[in-house]
């Protein structure tokens, strides 16, 4: 049961302060504060490595209404969440339902934060917080129950570094092995992948993966500043030299930018929903996609032999590079989905056609 007792505050660094109620793990807690405008995918949203650092809003005012799903396994991975933990410093939302109702659900969202130690708020104004955050940018922030704590940006940290698998591993069974670069990779990443019949080297973000037998490298997702990334951004730089087919996916494609030559930058308050409009450049081809990136690609310093692949209807900021003649592509959004739309999985089938081509 929520303790109503125990009440809490978000403050913000230009010194706002959000008044709510504790339902998670009594403890404080910093981070960079984001938002998030999807309707539902709270499991998978809270799992998802890309969020290591950041306090979390969610701008749909009723959450926790069909529960947390069991610990199911496929693949020895955790069939219905991203990963085997939630990465979130906190979360922040309007309303908490203590009674969900699903067919699937086998505790609240109250236990499983508890579970994981993570605080949380509700009964905070999140469409006034969202409006404060759209318009003069991602904050830091503090969640403070019971104490204060100093914050600080964990942009400034390696947390790819924080959120990588520690040693290789191979999963699956076919004709193509594919190196799966972890950089907080996405459990459906690795699903997507086993689901199209091919075997996956799973290798840490700073692994030297080019000593190893491949057909094609995918370039996972990941939290914070991409440059911190230095070792995988060499890495990749060496498997270009090679021409080996590469697919990566929202900080991969960051990544692979990074080694093409070209330069990154931190948007304002990001892209973080699953209803991000793509429009497939040099046509009128638009997918519904969804995204969790903070970073973007300036294509403004890609080499020609580069050009950009996808672009955001709604900013028209990068979603996506590729390169003229050789097979590099990737793209910023999230084709494996989960939560989100579907609309782009074929991009797997599209980078599996060029190995077997090449």
């Amino acid at each position: 049961m929520v303790n109503e007792a125990v009440r809490g505050k978000l403050v913000l660094e230009d010194g706002s302060v959000f008044h709510g109620v504790s339902f998670g793990f009594t403890k404080s807690n910093a981070g960079e504060v984001v938002f998030n405008t999807g309707m539902v995918g709270y499991p998978e949203t809270l799992t998802d490595p890309s969020y290591k650092g950041q306090i979390l809003a969610l701008t749909y005012p009723l959450v926790g209404n069909y529960g947390i799903p069991p610990d199911d396994a496929e693949h020895g991975l955790k069939k219905f969440f991203e990963s085997d933990a939630i990465h979130v410093q906190g979360l922040i939302i309007s309303d908490y339902c203590e009674s969900p109702s699903h067919w699937n659900s086998k505790k609240t969202l109250a236990a499983w934060l508890r579970e994981h130690s993570i605080p949380a708020l509700y009964g905070i104004d999140t469409r006034e917080l969202t409006k404060k955050l759209r318009e003069n940018g991602t904050m830091l922030g503090r969640i403070e129950l019971g104490g204060k704590i100093k914050g600080e940006d964990p942009n400034k940290r390696n947390l790819v570094a924080e959120v990588s698998c520690k040693k290789k591993q191979l999963y699956g069974k076919g004709k193509k092995r594919i190196v799966l670069v972890d950089c907080g990779a996405k459990n459906n990443i690795l699903r997507s992948l086993l689901r199209r019949n091919v075997e996956v080297l799973r290798v840490p973000w700073d692994y030297d993966f080019n000593r190893e037998h491949f057909d094609g490298i995918v370039i996972s997702n990941g939290p914070g500043d991409p440059k911190q990334a230095k070792a995988t951004i060499e890495n990749v730089q060496s498997a270009m030299e090679k021409e080996k087919p590469i697919f990566g996916i929202c900080l991969g494609n960051q990544i692979l930018s990074l080694a093409a030559g070209a330069d990154t930058y931190k948007l304002k308050y990001g892209h973080r929903s699953q209803n991000q409009p793509c429009i497939l450049a040099d046509s009128k081809r638009c997918f519904i996609t969804s995204q969790n990136h903070g970073y973007a690609v300036n294509t403004k310093t890609l080499s020609k032999e580069w050009k950009e692949w996808f672009v955001n209807a709604n900013d028209a900021t990068n979603e996506g590079v590729i390169h003229k003649s050789k097979p590099f592509m990737s793209v910023q959004f999230h084709p494996e989905a989960t939560p989100g739309p579907t609309d782009t999985e074929f991009l797997f089938d599209e980078f599996l056609k060029v190995i077997d081509n090449g």
